[in-house]
């Protein structure tokens, strides 16, 4: 049984491994938009690299923040947490909070990377 101390800082890995998710992914984002700018890319390129960005934010923080007990859980609380913030941060963004059955693929597909990047980062060895 954990005891209060260590679950508060699995909650601060947690929002650690959120924010830098986040950032990641804004860093990115804006990236991306430059290069658009610039460059003659078809928009069909937007979706794809974005969802790829968003799985390889997920990825990294999960496997930074991620230690101890139970890390499938926290990777999946890392990849929800992050969707979850991300609608909401791109959505105010771009002024469009409307709601689809792809938002629910996005959240599967950051789960199921959050879970099994949790899982790989508790079973490596660390100095």
């Amino acid at each position: 049984m954990q005891n209060e101390s260590t679950t508060g800082n699995v909650f601060f890995r947690i929002i650690k491994g959120v924010g830098l998710a986040l950032a990641i992914s804004f860093l990115f984002t804006v990236i991306l938009a430059s290069v658009l700018t610039v460059a003659t890319l078809p928009d069909s390129v937007i979706y794809p690299v974005n969802q790829t960005v968003k799985v390889l934010a997920i990825a990294i923080s999960a496997l930074v923040f991620v230690r101890g007990e139970k890390g499938l859980l926290q990777g999946v609380a890392i990849g929800a947490l992050f969707t979850a913030l991300s609608y909401l941060a791109f959505s105010a963004i771009g002024g469009d909070f409307s709601l689809s059955w792809l938002i629910l693929a996005e959240l599967a597909l950051a789960v199921l990377c959050g879970g099994v990047c949790g899982a790989i980062a508790v079973n490596l060895r660390r100095e």
